[in-house]
């Protein structure tokens, strides 16, 4: 596996190794010890799936708040999206900064994302299928998110009238959660 730093500390690209013939491949998505050996630690917990038919959805940007944040390992089975992560670290020398990946089932690549990070991601082709590990399981009195358009964080979203649930329309600014955040960068 090759492990490529971000601009944000701690999120890494992930290029798995593929064994390819004329019967398709082969990948190991995740091994524990190759990610240890990365500087990679955690004790993911459980597994997420997520389907969107439509090209243009956005689902995020989430987050959970201490004691239940997440620590997330991001991969695309299916389609293709831009996937988006955005560091919350109150504090970080890249507080409120983003980076944006496109991973597909084409190139493989998986997105770690450690905790301190909202994440949210858009569908550029229908069907598509995102898997993802957490190492907290999903906690309701926890969850929040940001506002997919927040104009302080200047996404470059590829739709201006993305489809979103009532829940994603409803998040506010990065400015305005301030007294939410549990965030202190160390």
């Amino acid at each position: 596996m090759n492990f490529i730093k971000t601009k944000l500390p701690g999120v890494f690209i992930i290029e798995p190794q593929l064994f390819e013939d004329h019967r398709g491949f082969f990948m190991e998505s995740y091994q524990k010890d190759i990610f240890l050996k990365a500087g990679l630690s955690s004790n993911f917990v459980q597994d997420n799936h997520s389907f969107s038919r439509e090209v243009g959805v956005i689902r995020g940007l989430h987050y959970q708040l201490n004691p239940s944040s997440q620590t997330k390992l991001v991969r695309v089975a299916t389609g293709v999206v831009l996937d988006v992560v955005v560091d919350i670290r109150r504090g970080s020398p890249t507080f409120s900064q983003w980076i944006g990946v496109i991973l597909s089932e084409h190139n493989k690549r998986q997105l770690f994302i450690p905790k301190g990070f909202a994440h949210g991601f858009c569908t550029l082709t229908t069907n598509t299928n995102l898997l993802y590990k957490v190492d907290e399981g999903y906690s309701p009195q926890n969850d929040r998110g940001i506002a997919w358009n927040d104009p302080d964080i200047e996404i470059e979203w590829p739709v201006t009238n993305p489809i979103l649930s009532k829940k994603d329309e409803k998040h506010p600014f990065l400015k305005e959660t301030e007294n939410n955040f549990c965030w202190e960068k160390s």
